[in-house]
């Protein structure tokens, strides 16, 4: 059986001494995140996740979810005491506001034990992970009365929530929804129609599923202008704030998947359901968008997080599997075979997985404090440049977290051979449940349009000419620092390749959009290159320093000296290969006719 071990000394050193989290103590929640709370915080999610939810990511994998002749949900063995353990200790209301009955401590934290779950058990995760997004939409959209009623209940786990967008006929095309809502003249509103692929849309966890629901009311304006958000409980409150009627939603039946087996993927049926508006008519899609955000964050955590726990089981084995002698003679010449660890190719793969999640764990956790920039500063300025962050990268950490993601679970499957490929292993299902994950909130190439076409020429490409001065700066600063030259030639070369290939885009692309959509996953796995390496440089410079100031933990510190150096070798100089295929454009991807295909 697969095991897990949260990477709780790596968060500390990206949260204390790359990030520095303690320079931000002004924020609200700041002050009371003091490296020993942190320390503490980390170090009992840990726990949580290492003890509790890796035991049941096997056990959620092999039973699935069960639906009965009601409608109920069933969750797999373990899942419901689970749980109440996570509900009972406070971690959903880590980051909540105080004022709603959450802790208030920074959502840096929370992003932190998001990747500790999606590590441990991914189909787990994913039912607090919605309740989190439901609240956060809530909070920015609902009225007083609607966030007194809803919020403390999200926030003490229990009532959950979930996302209700996608239909039969329509996924990222919202405009032609068709689930509609008609005032009952009470304020209410009777929700009628289906959606699909809901997850945690129903199950035995929680005494009441608050469902996000976008609808169209009657007469309103065709497409997306005319979609409205509703909140839809599965049990209506009663007087008290208390579960009461059953309401009319129900779950039609569940989703036979790929992977994820232990979270409920439901056809939702609303036949009349009691709904109310959150926010203004015509306006859903704006308020839905604040739970898809938070949703794409959290996915491109979960890519993160199945890379980790498929490297680590890979890096075991590949430790212990005695198979053939090294190249440059036999290292345990006491032993029958050498460790497949000798073998060069076997480090190739698992220095590339590891180096990508070291790197991809700092620029998850920058954006997160960004985030916390974005809605805790008082200051305009700062805030505005958190924001226009947050904007920019959430595509880039959606889309290349799960490609790459999902690739290094196929590569450390890999290294068990044969053994990889049967159940019993456990890598199978990294593979199986980190596929979703591409796909899900936005399908990758959705990401990668979002990026070219929205988010670098918003507000004039104030973002990512922002991002361009942060890595020149960075560059510049440290020209002189010969111990990083190794690290900055390749972050230069990067960077000018990211800087070449976007001005192409602003030369070609108004004038032939399909050149932007023909480019724009390439783009986005540049983007996200450089900003991963940019992420090695911050690290590398840290290390150094510490290391420089005798710090005695050498061992940790260098090693993150070599995975900067082979990020650079072996990863940075893809930039040069994404930034041609931008450049070929869009001519000989367009020529064919559709017969052709």
């Amino acid at each position: 059986m697969p095991t897990y071990s949260a990477p709780v000394k790596d968060v500390t050193f990206l949260l204390n001494d790359v990030l520095e989290v303690q320079r931000h103590g002004n924020l609200p929640g700041f002050a009371d995140a003091t490296p020993d709370m942190i320390d503490a915080i980390v170090s009992e999610g840990a726990r949580f996740c290492e003890e509790v939810l890796a035991p049941l990511n096997a056990v959620g994998d092999r039973e699935g979810c069960t639906r009965h002749d009601d409608g109920s949900v069933t969750t797999p063995t373990g899942f419901r005491d689970a749980y109440a353990t996570y509900r009972d200790n406070g971690w959903i209301a880590l980051s909540m506001p105080e004022a709603h009955g959450g802790q208030g401590l920074p959502s840096t934290l929370n992003t932190v034990i998001q990747e500790f779950m999606t590590g441990a058990n991914l189909a787990w995760s994913m039912y607090p992970g919605l309740s989190q997004g439901a609240a956060a939409a809530l909070m920015e959209h609902a009225s007083e009365a609607q966030k007194a009623l809803y919020l403390p209940k999200l926030a003490s786990g229990a009532w959950s929530g979930t996302m209700n967008l996608t239909e039969p006929h329509c996924g990222t095309d919202l405009g032609q929804i068709k689930t509609k809502a008609v005032p009952n003249g009470d304020g209410s509103y009777k929700i009628s129609g289906q959606k699909i692929f809901i997850s945690a849309g129903e199950h035995d966890l929680t005494e009441n599923i608050v469902h996000l629901v976008l609808a169209r009311i009657e007469g309103a304006p065709e497409g997306t202008k005319g979609i409205s958000l509703f909140v839809v409980p599965k049990f209506l409150p009663d007087d008290n704030g208390e579960p009461g009627a059953r309401n009319l939603v129900s779950c039609g039946s569940l989703e036979e998947k790929m992977g994820i087996h232990g979270n409920a993927t439901c056809v939702m049926n609303y036949d009349e359901a009691t709904g109310w508006l959150v926010g203004e008519e015509n306006r859903g899609l704006a308020a839905m968008f604040v739970m898809m955000n938070e949703a794409r964050l959290a996915v491109g955590v979960q890519g993160l997080g199945q890379s980790e726990v498929a490297y680590q089981n890979a890096a075991a084995y590949a430790k212990e599997r005695l198979q053939g002698r090294s190249l440059s003679g036999a290292k345990y010449p006491d032993a029958k075979a050498d460790p497949i660890l000798v073998h060069p190719d076997v480090r190739r793969t698992l220095l590339s997985i590891r180096a990508f999640n070291e790197a991809a764990r700092a620029l998850v956790l920058w954006t997160a404090l960004q985030s916390d920039i974005a809605h805790r500063s008082d200051d305009e300025k700062a805030a505005q440049a958190a924001d226009d962050h947050m904007g920019l990268m959430t595509p880039v950490i959606k889309g290349v977290l799960t490609d790459v993601g999902f690739d290094n679970t196929v590569a450390a499957q890999q290294m068990l051979g044969g053994h990889g490929y049967v159940e019993e292993w456990g890598m199978s299902q990294f593979v199986r449940d980190a596929r979703i994950a591409m796909i899900y909130e936005g399908a990758n190439g959705i990401q990668a349009l979002d990026l070219v076409g929205r988010k670098l020429p918003k507000n004039g490409g104030r973002a990512v000419m922002a991002f361009f001065t942060e890595v020149g700066t960075f560059l510049k600063e440290n020209g002189e620092n010969a111990d990083l030259a190794p690290l900055l030639g390749p972050l230069k070369s990067g960077l000018d390749d990211l800087q070449g290939a976007t001005m192409w885009f602003m030369n070609n692309a108004m004038k032939a959009p399909d050149n932007a959509g023909a480019g724009s996953s390439d783009y986005m796995h540049l983007f996200g290159t450089v900003a991963l390496g940019y992420m090695w440089a911050r690290m590398a410079k840290v290390a150094r320093a510490k290391l420089a100031a005798g710090d005695e933990d050498t061992e940790f510190l260098e090693t993150k000296l070599v995975l900067a150096r082979h990020f650079m070798e072996r990863h940075m100089p893809e930039t040069a290969l994404r930034r041609a295929r931008v450049e070929a454009g869009a001519e000989t991807m367009m020529s064919l006719a559709a017969e052709a295909f």
